[in-house]
């Protein structure tokens, strides 16, 4: 797949970087620039950076950082089956717990919640930093609305970072989810409250809380200009040249004249 000229490989972060110290240079070079290209299009174009991630694969699959990129990239465009199986091996190359909450929403994405659940309660859990946790927490009270279980899923992501004033990079989104959950369970009042939190918290507009709300309070947005539209419209013209609006607008102001001086002479008598 073709590389943009601005991409050199050197974008990458400096562990990974690290990582691909291991393989030859042009094949360490080839390797990074492929994996800045992952990470530039799995927003805007996931399947774009699958494809990129496929090339990083088979260029160096023996490397943990080229096999997370690769369950990212999967993960992205809801090949869980395929993710997990990356996840998996760049867990074996690495041995951290980094990947255990997405691991888990895989297990979700392949209809799987109560696995995922149990991942939710095991030891590797404990060892997972702040954010991690909060990912975690979020991933299981995700299963449990899968299982239908909405009052859990609620009781689940009550806890002190969601109740924490400061914010934090996962704040929007626990709070986001939090009031999807109380919205999903007809708990409406206290759903627009966590909407307006979330919002508040989003400095990345990382959810779309403020749609949320505005669909809440009944609001409607109409866009100004329609980008399909090619050609202004104009309005006719009569045989004189001008408009049917101008003409029709000349004829209301003759008789708004008439009218308010028949007003003023009626004054007078």
């Amino acid at each position: 797949m073709p590389i943009p000229e601005d991409v050199t490989g050197d974008e990458i972060d400096k562990d990974v970087r690290q990582e691909l110290q291991s393989l030859p240079k042009t094949l360490a070079e080839d390797v990074a620039k492929n994996l800045v290209m992952v990470a530039r299009l799995i927003d805007e174009d996931p399947e774009g950076a699958y494809g990129y991630s496929k090339v990083a694969l088979r260029l160096a699959s023996r490397v943990a950082a080229v096999r997370e990129a690769g369950g990212f990239a999967a993960y992205a465009t809801q090949r869980y089956s395929e993710a997990l199986a990356e996840f998996r091996a760049a867990r074996r190359m690495s041995g951290g717990v980094e990947l255990w909450p997405v691991m888990a929403d895989c297990e979700r994405g392949l209809g799987r919640p109560e696995k995922a659940l149990d991942m939710a309660g095991a030891p590797e859990v404990n060892k997972l930093d702040k954010a991690g946790q909060v990912e975690m927490r979020l991933v299981a009270a995700g299963a449990r609305r899968d299982l239908g279980q909405l009052d859990a899923a609620i009781v689940t992501l009550q806890s002190p970072e969601l109740a924490a004033g400061s914010v934090q990079p996962w704040t929007a989104r626990l709070r986001y989810a939090y009031a999807d959950a109380l919205l999903a369970a007809g708990r409406e009042g206290e759903a627009r409250e966590w909407f307006a939190k979330a919002l508040e918290a989003d400095r990345d507009g990382s959810t779309d809380a403020s749609d949320r709300l505005a669909e809440m309070d009944g609001v409607d947005f109409v866009d100004a200009l329609d980008e399909d539209e090619d050609e202004v419209v104009t309005e006719p013209e009569t045989e004189s040249g001008e408009t049917v609006v101008e003409q029709a607008t000349e004829a209301e102001a003759e008789e708004a004249e008439d009218s308010v001086e028949g007003q003023v002479g009626r004054d007078e008598d």
